[in-house]
């Protein structure tokens, strides 16, 4: 299995994976599959998608957003996180 070794391989990794999958949702859709067969393959983007936006934000807490802490901008810093929450869509 294909274990990337820095934060922006993973991130593309991730990328690349819910990319495939997508081509796949549009491929299954234009085909005429069975709805739900379409369904799951979607969520497999989704989860893909998930997956990096983790690993993205990982990323930025432990160097943006440590860095906004340490010179004293924690407030941006904890604004702007929250907002990303804020407008992520409700599962």
């Amino acid at each position: 299995m294909y274990r990337p070794k820095d934060t922006q391989e993973r991130i593309l990794h991730r990328l690349q994976i819910a990319q495939g999958h997508l081509k796949k949702v549009l491929r299954m859709a234009e085909d005429g599959e069975y709805c739900i067969d379409i369904i799951h393959q979607s969520q497999a983007v989704q989860r893909a998608l998930q997956e990096a936006d983790s690993v993205i934000l990982e990323n930025h807490l432990k160097t943006c957003a440590s860095d906004a802490i340490k010179n004293g901008r924690s407030k941006e810093a904890i604004t702007e996180i929250m907002n990303v929450f804020k407008r992520s869509p409700k599962t």
